[in-house]
């Protein structure tokens, strides 16, 4: 079998409100498709990370990495993913990398396609479900205490026992309110997450994070810049709440600084931004060599097969229509929640069928 063609496909759609994190406002929302196709008739789906605002540029990365894909045998994944990262050129960090991991997702699910197994089953088959969050809590417009209390309750009664919920966005002592009316709302047996999305200098993270910790946060996500790793650390060991972080870290070497410096406590790669599934299986055996959680951040449709691989796998992220209002239209069969867990599809490859028919209207590229 012999790779013939590599193309990306982009979509994009508005959201029926913007919403905004500790950091940035998101009118927006989208996919990024990567085609792989075989002298075979079989075709491998993977998803790149958000190239939004770059699609063009996305489009001519994806090319130059042709010369090192075409030709070749897609279950050399290896071969192909060395051949690709050259970080004197491309590949370390940024658009290029998030493009070798729609190509290297794609790949195995060409590879899962092929042989007739899901991705999880390639990759060790640890466990055939896994416990799941809803990521919500955003800022909206006109959204207050009373709507964001409603919006966690709607996420557990999803099916969901953990929930994940935004802060930085606010002066410090109004967030730790919105945390509070937050853990009142789903009781003490549901797991609350918080997530700043960088907005904090070290020495804020630090304040927020003791004034929160009487709400029994589960993790407080990504408290400072990603290159901050002196930052992460002496937050790390000025709380009782478990830092998380890793969704802006880039391949093994990135997550080697946060796993030495024991800059967090759960690691949250993603497979379309820092490398794929090739380069995020290193990173779980390298979190599991220091006994390290691995609860990755983005798509559940991708990362259900990773953490359901590997024995040191948490959580998975999940998304819902408060979020994205394709959540539910994108693929054919979409993920549900059930009993607080969601497993794979025990289909060929990552089980994923695009729902060609509703993302035609939005197609950009």
């Amino acid at each position: 079998m012999k790779i013939t063609d590599l193309r990306m496909e982009t979509y994009r759609w508005d959201r029926t409100v913007p919403i905004r994190n500790g950091m940035y406002v998101y009118p927006t929302s989208g996919l990024n498709v990567v085609k792989v196709e075989t002298d075979e008739g079989i075709t491998g789906i993977g998803l790149a990370g958000g190239v939004q605002g770059a699609e063009e540029i996305g489009s001519v990365i994806l090319d130059h990495f042709k010369q090192f894909v075409m030709g070749q045998d897609p279950f050399d994944t290896e071969r192909i993913w060395d051949a690709m990262w050259q970080p004197k050129l491309v590949g370390r960090r940024g658009i290029t990398t998030r493009v070798i991991s729609g190509i290297d997702i794609a790949l195995w699910d060409l590879k899962g396609r092929a042989v007739g197994k899901p991705v999880y089953k390639l990759l060790g088959g640890f466990a055939d479900k896994v416990p799941v969050y809803i990521a919500g809590g955003y800022y909206e417009e006109g959204k207050g205490l009373k709507e964001l209390a409603e919006e966690m309750e709607e996420s557990v009664g999803m099916g969901a026992n953990a929930i994940k919920m935004k802060i930085g966005g606010a002066p410090i002592n109004e967030d730790v309110e919105r945390v509070r009316v937050v853990r009142e709302t789903v009781g003490p047996d549901v797991k609350v997450m918080v997530d700043a999305n960088c907005a904090y200098r070290h020495y804020e993270a630090i304040e927020i994070a003791r004034k929160m910790e009487p709400y029994d946060v589960f993790w407080f996500e990504e408290p400072v810049n990603p290159d901050d790793y002196k930052g992460h650390q002496l937050i790390s060991q000025s709380t009782t709440i478990p830092i998380a972080t890793g969704e802006n870290e880039y391949t093994r070497y990135g997550f080697r600084e946060l796993i030495e410096g024991r800059c967090c406590d759960i690691l949250q790669p993603d497979g379309l931004i820092m490398g794929g599934v090739t380069e995020f299986m290193k990173v779980a055996a390298m979190a599991q060599s220091h006994d390290l959680h691995v609860a990755p951040h983005g798509k559940q449709e991708i990362h259900v097969h990773l953490v359901c691989a590997i024995p040191n796998g948490l959580t998975v992220e999940y998304y819902r229509g408060s979020t994205d209002p394709m959540w539910d239209k994108t693929f054919l069969e979409p993920l549900e929640v059930k009993d607080g867990f969601v497993s794979p599809p025990d289909r060929p490859g990552f089980g994923i069928d695009l729902n060609e028919e509703a993302l035609a209207p939005h197609r950009v590229r």
